[in-house]
């Protein structure tokens, strides 16, 4: 098995690492580097809770080879927070209630900051495609497509994006 010298910045952090010509970058990002915000669901690209963002498109980290990733910039959900706090994105998942197991959330935080990065103001649509890759068994999706439209509309505003009003 060949390696190679992959160079890289990781959240903002030039990297240099060693890999295998066969190494995904699930592999490389979850078990050798543990950045655990790197979810591993079905290891063959169909469930989305992998999903990384590879010089800004998003990408699944279970079937993309670390070695393509030379010279590119990977940004995984422990990007998202700023040193003023939370990501809009999380906020507004967090007062939508659009993480319940939360196994599906990073995968699809990054695939919502995706869409955001290119189109600050998404149609309901817009969202469901950005998200369509993404499998969530808990949520049934409206709170999470909720949560990217109020994050989208907050990040416009430059404001913490309003909370989700629950009748209980």
């Amino acid at each position: 098995m060949s390696h190679l010298t992959l160079r890289y910045r990781l959240n903002g952090n030039e990297r240099a690492d060693l890999v295998a010509g066969d190494e995904t970058l699930l592999s490389l990002l979850r078990y050798r580097l543990d950045t655990t915000s790197v979810r591993q669901g079905c290891r063959q690209g169909t469930c989305g809770t992998c999903t990384v963002l590879v010089d800004g498109e998003p990408r699944l980290a279970c079937i993309t080879l670390a070695a393509t990733c030379e010279g590119c910039a990977i940004e995984t959900a422990d990007s998202l927070p700023g040193s003023g706090g939370l990501h809009p994105l999380q906020q507004a998942f967090m007062d939508h209630f659009a993480a319940q197991c939360g196994f599906c959330t990073t995968g699809m935080l990054m695939a919502a900051k995706a869409l955001l990065d290119v189109n600050p103001s998404p149609s309901r649509e817009e969202v469901i495609d950005a998200i369509g890759g993404n499998i969530c068994r808990c949520t049934g999706y409206e709170p999470i497509v909720e949560a990217v439209l109020a994050a989208a509309t907050a990040a416009r505003a430059g404001a913490t994006p309003p909370a989700a009003h629950r009748h209980c």
